[in-house]
């Protein structure tokens, strides 16, 4: 006996759809379960820690005793970073782009891959916080956008459970349809920023603080929406007794969503503050 979910276009993180998208054969195999996907979500995002902690604990013990290039600025912050740090937040980059690809495209690889993604989006995140921040003691605001994402996290949740948002196809079509304003608005931006005279005119856009909010703002509410996807495919799994194994990307899927939101909420609180401080 089987069952065949019809995917289209209009689907949630297709790191999971690609998993799932195929036919749910009821076998004797153990079952995808809700406490399991939980652990494993907790494991990436655990694994995410692991990472921050790394790259802190590196530049307490060694990036601090290299030579540092003086004079930088992040959104306001000044700062000082060694070219050895500059090499590993740069590879952390490199590695979290290949993991997410192959994630991606080789579901199967997820436990590896999905636990390197994690790993190295804590790398950036911690160079973020400890040294861009951290050049001016402000490494608090990475809690305070700890906090505001779970308080986002809960809320899309008990949103979602209670029934208020219904992932359906207008939904679907919503989501999608601001996702692809947004590509189309940034790959427009990009042309012009290649054409003389327009050049200016799209860099005093991109630089002007409240248009940067916004496109941040809009950002944070795609990925909170997404999350609600990710939500709504997890109860799919379940609900549709699928193996265990379909656990692991569907909770790669809601760690990513997760960190998304997280690194809107640090990246609006980071402009708000810098701001402030000019």
């Amino acid at each position: 006996m089987s069952r065949t979910r019809h995917n289209t276009l209009l689907d949630p993180n297709p790191m999971m759809n690609r998993a799932i998208n195929r036919e749910y054969e009821v076998t004797n195999e153990q079952y995808a379960t809700y406490f399991g996907i939980t652990v494993k979500t907790a494991f990436f995002l655990l694994m995410t820690v692991v990472g921050m902690v790394c790259y802190y604990m590196a530049q307490i013990t060694r990036f601090r005793y290299q030579t540092q290039i003086d004079g930088l600025n992040y959104e306001g912050f000044q700062f000082t970073i060694s070219v050895e740090q500059l090499l590993t937040l740069g590879a952390a980059t490199i590695i979290l782009i290949i993991s997410q690809l192959l994630a991606s495209f080789i579901p199967s690889t997820i436990p590896v891959t999905g636990t390197i993604y994690s790993v190295s989006q804590g790398v950036l995140l911690s160079g973020i916080i400890f040294t861009f921040l951290g050049g001016e003691h402000m490494e608090y605001l990475g809690l305070l956008a700890l906090i505001i994402t779970v308080i986002v996290v809960a809320s899309m949740a008990l949103l979602y459970t209670k029934g208020i948002i219904k992932v359906d196809h207008k939904f679907k079509a919503v989501l999608m349809t601001i996702m692809i304003s947004m590509i189309v608005l940034g790959a427009v931006m990009l042309i012009c920023s290649f054409i003389p005279g327009l050049n200016v005119l799209v860099g005093a856009i991109l630089n002007n603080f409240w248009v940067s909010l916004a496109i941040s703002l809009l950002s944070l509410v795609v990925a909170a929406l997404f999350l609600v996807s990710e939500f709504a495919v997890m109860d799919e799994v379940v609900t549709y007794n699928m193996s265990v194994k379909y656990e692991w990307p569907v909770a790669f899927g809601l760690a990513y969503a997760i960190l998304w939101i997280y690194i809107k909420v640090l990246q609006i609180i980071v402009k708000i503050f810098g701001r402030n401080k000019d």
